[in-house]
C-alpha cells in the first residue's frame, strides 16, 4: 500500500508532493495566530505596557523567521503523521488522495522528509530565542508521539488532549518577540499571561472545531477504526460536549478581568464575547439527528466547522486591532492597570 502508483491521478511532481505532505492550507491559520501574537506583543510594547523596546524592523524580522520556521516545523509534523497513518488514510474519503495512499511517495519518504524539515524548522527558532525553539520542538513531539501514535487510535479524547500541539503557535510567536526581555530559565515564563490566554483560546476551540468536521463526515473515522467522539459516544454527546467548550471560550474572553496586569484592553472582552456568541450559535444549531445531504454530510455540522475557521481568525485579528489603539483613546475601556 502506498508503494504502487495510482494511475488515476497523475504524479504532480515532487515539489507539489512535498507541499501536499506539509498540508500548507492547514498551516496558514496556525501561522496567522503566531504572527498575531508577535504583533500583539510589539503593539503593547509600543504602548509601554511591556518592558521591552521593539522597532518595526525587529517585528518584521521576527515575523519572517517565525513564519518560515513555523511552516517547516508544522509541515514536518504533518508529513510524519502521513507516514504513521499510511495504513488508515486510504480508508477515509478525505485522506485517500494524500501523496502516500496515491503512491506518489513512499511512507518512508514522507517520514524522512518530515523529520528533516521539522528539525530544521524548530532549530531555526534558536535564531531568536531558545524558548521559541523549545515550544516548537515540544509541538512537533507532542503531535507525533502523543497525539498521532498514543491517543488518536485509542481514545475519543484524542483531539482534546492532542489539541495542545496545535495551540502552541502563539506561544512560540510571543517567545520569539519577547526574546530580549525573558531571562528566566523556566520555559513557561514568557513574561505575560497573554500567550497562555491565546494558547487556551486555540486549545478550547479545537474540540468543537474538529468534532464538527467528524460529524459532517460521520462514518469515515469508524471505517479506519479511529475512535472519534461521535463514533464512540454518539452525535448527541458530541454536540453536548462541544457546547461546554463554547461556554469555556466565552469565559476566556474575560481574561482582562482575571489578569488586569496583562495590559489587555477591556474592549477585547466585548469583541471576544460577541464573536464567541456568533460562533456558539452555529454549534447550538447542530442537529445530531439531521439527515445527511446528497454528499453524505450533515449540513449544519459542516456550517459550524467552516464558521469555526473564521471565528479563530477573527478572534486573533480583532485582538491585534484592539491592541493597536492607544490606551488613551480607549478611556475606561483601556488596560485595567
Amino acid at each position: 500500500m502506498g508503494e504502487e502508483i495510482n494511475q488515476s491521478i497523475p504524479h504532480p511532481g515532487m515539489l507539489n508532493v512535498f507541499l501536499q505532505l506539509m498540508k500548507l492550507r492547514v498551516i496558514v491559520l496556525l501561522q496567522v495566530t503566531a504572527v498575531c501574537a508577535i504583533l500583539v506583543h510589539d503593539l503593547l510594547a509600543r504602548h509601554d505596557l511591556l518592558s521591552i523596546d521593539r522597532t518595526w524592523m525587529d517585528t518584521v524580522q521576527t515575523i519572517i523567521i517565525t513564519v518560515v520556521a513555523g511552516t517547516l516545523s508544522a509541515g514536518g509534523s504533518n508529513s510524519i503523521n502521513m507516514w504513521y497513518d499510511a495504513d488508515i488514510d486510504p480508508k477515509m474519503k478525505r485522506t485517500q488522495n494524500r501523496p502516500v495512499p496515491l503512491g506518489h511517495i513512499s511512507a518512508r519518504g514522507a517520514l524522512i522528509f518530515g523529520v528533516i524539515i521539522a528539525v530544521l524548522g524548530s532549530s531555526l527558532f534558536f535564531l531568536v530565542h531558545w524558548k521559541a525553539a523549545f515550544w516548537s520542538f515540544f509541538s512537533v513531539a507532542f503531535y507525533v508521539f502523543i497525539y498521532s501514535m498514543l491517543l488518536k487510535r485509542r481514545t475519543p479524547q484524542n483531539i482534546v488532549i492532542g489539541g495542545a500541539a496545535g495551540a502552541t503557535p502563539p506561544v512560540i510567536g510571543w517567545a520569539a518577540a519577547a526574546a530580549g526581555s525573558i531571562e528566566s530559565s523556566n520555559p513557561f515564563d514568557l513574561g505575560s499571561p497573554i500567550p497562555w490566554m491565546l494558547f487556551m483560546l486555540i486549545f478550547l476551540w479545537t474540540p468543537p472545531h474538529f468534532w464538527a468536521l467528524a460529524l459532517y463526515r460521520s462514518g469515515e473515522y469508524a471505517k479506519a477504526n479511529v475512535p472519534m467522539m461521535n463514533e464512540v459516544k454518539g452525535p448527541k454527546r458530541t454536540v453536548a460536549e462541544s457546547k461546554v467548550y463554547c461556554v469555556l471560550l466565552l469565559l476566556l474572553g474575560a481574561v482582562p478581568l482575571f489578569w488586569p496586569e496583562s495590559g489587555l484592553p477591556l474592549l477585547w472582552s466585548i469583541f471576544a464575547t460577541g464573536l464567541t456568541i456568533w460562533y456558539a450559535k452555529s454549534v447550538w444549531s447542530i442537529d445530531p439527528l439531521e439527515d445527511f445531504d446528497e454528499n453524505g454530510r450533515m449540513p449544519k455540522a459542516a456550517k459550524s466547522f467552516f464558521r469555526s475557521l473564521y471565528y479563530l481568525g477573527w478572534m486573533f485579528l480583532v485582538l491585534v486591532v484592539v491592541c493597536a489603539i492607544p490606551p488613551a483613546w480607549l478611556g475606561s475601556l483601556g488596560p485595567l492597570v
